[in-house]
């Protein structure tokens, strides 16, 4: 594959403002699979992600529109409800609620399965700085308030009664307004505990609204400001408060006195947020000074006391948001900041665990290709970016030489063209937009419209002016009622859309003998009635589950797949008339009977979209999946997904049933780099029958016509060889236990002072040395010891840790007995926005020989090329 590698396409990461789980501490199994991760970001998205027991699958993305931060977020979750009339004892999940806050006087609620906002309510009040959800009398009663508090130093009530949210009525007025309610937390059910601007936290009673308690914070250091700002308080089930605030203190405040017990200056410059352990035995900070501190409370001869026992830096910016999950597999704290990357660190096993990065980029590329014309589209927010690679990669990198060394960084940079830049008009931002192979339609989607763009050149525009661009009317209801994602089929005949999170719509797209492009009203494709337990769709998430991740057409447009969150597959297809067929799906969907009225209003001649007669022979995925593609194969149609447990399957959708390949090659036989990498999969390019799998760090190829090596002892992966070299000699590999569902378990000595090399010599001639005075002899201690004259735990560590370098190789093949390569895999490109084709697929041969060069273009966004905003510098720190 001929990969042009880029980094001019803008795509800038927004801040993460808040975060917060569904279920903090899931006391069940099925608490801990409903558990979902809410990510407010500054651009007023709002991220879902499932932590699925540490894969953390970034679901899908709430988008929001200009001028729109969220800046706070609470999920309110029901109680559960016993299962009337059951033998079972089943139990039906209490439902999910999800509220946002953006320093408006408005609270929005948001409906996960539309993936828009169900309602908003807003009161007379300034804009609201923080909010919490008032605890319920028992356990069994609902959460049946939210308190607000606000700029001008007042609380304000919302009811969330019966589904609904409204403005109920001012709890707190301050007469000054000096007092600015900047943080909340409840300490009982009538007791709610604020931090505010003025050097104090402030105890009210729910009941009346009168003032508890007020706790000064005194002064803040010589030269500082007047007042202290409490930017977060905690409640720990004790009763205790613990606060932190501007001076870079965390205090711990007795919950019956609400004095002070103690206090530690434990960062340099401002706290900015808390995150507690379920048991509040273990709290965590982040501050300003970049660093993240871990508190435990300790008995000695004066009684309980809170100490510091850990303090790194993790981030690149300010720490602004933190939470902690805990269920019975995982114990984790997530916090992000203006870098916009969460990072997941281990709560009870901290210390021993090492931290993980997630990616800040989206799970789905914002990324589409028109190959033909040799056009790249990008978007973020409300911008449409068209680009243009002139030169191919042979005609950049061919020529006499043979080699890319002697292309210069001009002609690399007049190789590329911006042709347009499109603003859509409204306030939404874009969910998803696609374009034709030629380039000559571009269709993008926001949560409230559907717009699509007729590109107008001679097959092979080279500057702005060689394309006229012309807006294409849009029918409804794809005009106003917008699609969470777009596709346009291979041949520019149908355009797809998924609209309400779980309906298909498919529109007929045709062009007159001018090249005038009209779109037909769309039709609805139904899907196929699944037999979910009624305990599971209506608590919980509800029908979230069935919302529609991921569309992909057949190479030859006859055909279209759908995959939901559940694990779900619907497939339809082209047929010119079938009156037989749309009578079934009258009578067999989930959907409305107004639009099965619509469905049925075709024509008996017209070209139309059925459901697969063998639709319902496809299997449930084991996981939910990240990537859906058909293969190029000009035989019969076969589609590939990939799940977030890495299960690669391939199906025959005509027959319904899987592939001969998928069937001998299960997940033990991928190879073991494959199966332990963390980043799951974004998307899928084909070469014949190879499949170019990538995530945000890695780039995996799999060839689909050659068996994976069996997992035995003869096997040519260089890892699995030395696991059994390791285990022939009787040394038993020691197992750790499950991790947390941060990163792995941390090497013997990783902590000691590592080996540092320096730069040396002049600016021609510089070259890397090692430090003699830093450097260690890693060369005795890096050694595999493989010929069992070691036996301990030490040989063990070390046998584990050259595994580890073996799996985080740059590079990694295997061949097969014929010489063709079975899998590659590469670490090279990182992080990794997206991967576009610029050739067309071309369909797969009996060898390698067959196969057509594939070009594509790998655009990166690293974090250190983002510009992020200024932060704060403390003494003798300085960066490289």
């Amino acid at each position: 594959m001929d990969l042009h590698r880029c980094r001019f396409v803008p795509y800038p990461p927004s801040a993460i403002n808040a975060l917060a789980f569904s279920h903090p501490s899931a006391r069940t199994k099925q608490h801990a699979a409903l558990s979902r991760l809410a990510v407010g970001r500054a651009n007023g998205d709002i991220e879902i992600w499932n932590p699925l027991a540490g894969a953390w699958h970034q679901e899908t993305v709430l988008r929001s529109g200009a001028d729109r931060s969220v800046d706070g977020l609470v999920w309110v979750t029901e109680p559960d409800e016993e299962l009337a009339g059951s033998n079972s004892n089943l139990t039906i999940p209490g439902r999910s609620r999800l509220f946002s806050i953006g320093y408006t006087s408005a609270v929005t609620e948001w409906d996960l399965a539309a993936g828009r906002p169900a309602r908003h309510a807003s009161g007379q009040h300034g804009d609201i700085w923080c909010l919490a959800a008032q605890p319920p009398a028992s356990p069994s009663d609902p959460v049946t308030r939210l308190v607000a508090g606000t700029i001008d130093g007042v609380l304000a009530l919302y009811s969330i009664e019966d589904g609904d949210l409204r403005f109920q009525r001012l709890l707190v007025k301050s007469p000054t307004k000096k007092a600015q309610m900047v943080s909340i937390a409840f300490q009982s059910r009538h007791v709610v505990v604020v931090g505010c601007s003025d050097s104090t936290l402030r105890a009210y009673d729910m009941r009346n609204g009168s003032m508890l308690r007020k706790m000064a914070l005194g002064a803040d250091l010589a030269g500082g400001a007047k007042d202290i700002i409490v930017w977060s308080v905690r409640v720990l089930p004790s009763g205790d408060i613990v606060s932190a605030d501007s001076t870079g203190q965390v205090c711990f405040w007795d919950g019956k006195t609400y004095t002070q017990m103690q206090r530690i200056q434990s960062h340099r410059q401002d706290v900015l947020s808390l995150a507690a352990s379920a048991d509040g035995t273990a709290i965590m900070s982040g501050g300003m000074d970049r660093r993240t501190v871990l508190y435990k409370r300790t008995t000695g001869a004066n009684g309980a006391r809170w100490g510091k026992v850990w303090s790194r830096k993790y981030h690149e910016h300010d720490v602004k948001a933190m939470a902690s999950f805990e269920s019975a597999k995982m114990s984790v704290v997530l916090s992000g900041g203006p870098d916009a990357s969460p990072v997941v660190l281990p709560l009870k096993e901290l210390g021993r665990e090492n931290h993980r990065t997630l990616p800040s980029l989206p799970q789905t590329p914002p990324l589409a290709s028109a190959p033909s014309a040799r056009l790249l589209v990008s978007w973020w927010d409300r911008e449409v970016h068209v680009w243009k690679l002139q030169k191919s990669f042979d005609g950049l990198y061919g020529g006499a030489s043979g080699s890319g060394d002697d292309v210069a960084d001009k002609d690399l940079d007049k190789n590329r063209k911006l042709l347009k830049t499109i603003l859509v008009k409204g306030e939404s931002n874009i969910t998803s937009a696609a374009v034709t192979a030629d380039g000559s339609l571009l269709v993008v989607s926001t949560a409230t419209a559907v717009k699509a763009f007729h590109l107008r050149h001679d097959g092979n525009p080279t500057k702005p002016s060689d394309v006229k661009l012309a807006s294409v009317s849009v029918p409804e209801p794809l005009a106003s009622g917008g699609a969470s994602k777009v596709l346009v089929s291979p041949d520019g005949a149908w355009i797809a859309a998924v609209q309400d999170g779980s309906k298909t719509l498919v529109a007929a797209v045709s062009r007159d003998d001018a090249g005038a492009i009209t779109i037909q009203k769309p039709r609805v494709a139904n899907r196929l009635r699944r037999n979910i337990p009624k305990h599971q769709s209506l608590g919980g998430l509800g029908n979230y589950e069935r919302s529609i991740a991921h569309l992909a057409f057949a190479p030859d447009s006859r055909m279209l797949a759908a995959a939901d969150l559940a694990g779900f597959v619907d497939t339809w297809i082209l047929s010119e008339s079938a009156p037989a067929a749309s009578a079934e799906n009258a009578s067999d969907s989930e959907d409305s009977s107004n639009e099965d009225e619509e469905t049925a209003a075709a024509s008996a001649g017209e070209a139309r979209w059925i459901r697969n007669p063998s639709a319902a022979l496809l299997p449930k995925l084991p996981a939910p999946p990240v990537v859906l593609s058909f293969s190029p194969s000009s035989e019969e149609p076969t589609l590939v997904a990939v799940t977030t447990s890495w299960h690669i399957l391939a199906f025959h959708p005509s027959t319904g049933s899987l592939t001969p390949w998928s069937r001998r090659n299960p997940l033990s036989r991928l190879p073991a780099t494959i199966r332990d990498t963390r980043d799951l999969a974004k998307g899928l390019l084909w070469q014949g029958p190879r499949a170019w799998i990538y995530g945000v760090s890695f780039l995996f190829m799999l060839d689909l016509s050659l068996d994976l090596s069996p997992p035995s002892s003869s096997t040519t992966d260089p890892e699995t060889a030395l696991v059994h070299a390791s285990s022939s000699h009787g040394t038993k590999r020691k197992r750790k236990g499950p991790e947390s569902g941060a990163g792995a378990r941390m090497a013997v000595g990783s902590i000691v002072p590592a080996q540092v090399d320096r730069l040396v010599g002049s600016k021609a001639g510089k070259q890397w040395h090692d430090d003699i005075e830093k450097a260690t002899s890693t060369s005795a201690e890096d050694a595999m010891e493989i010929d069992g004259a070691e036996q301990d735990s030490a040989s063990d560590s070390d046998s584990e840790e050259a595994l580890e370098n073996l799996r985080n190789q740059d590079t990694q093949t295997e061949e097969g007995a014929d010489g063709k390569t079975r899998w590659w895999y590469t670490y090279k490109y990182r992080p990794i926005l997206g991967l576009a084709a610029l050739s067309a697929s071309s369909s797969s041969g009996d060898g390698a020989e067959q196969q057509q060069p594939l070009e594509a273009v790998l655009v990166e966004r690293p974090i250190w090329e983002v510009d992020l905003p200024e932060r704060y510098f403390g003494a003798n720190e300085w960066e490289r």
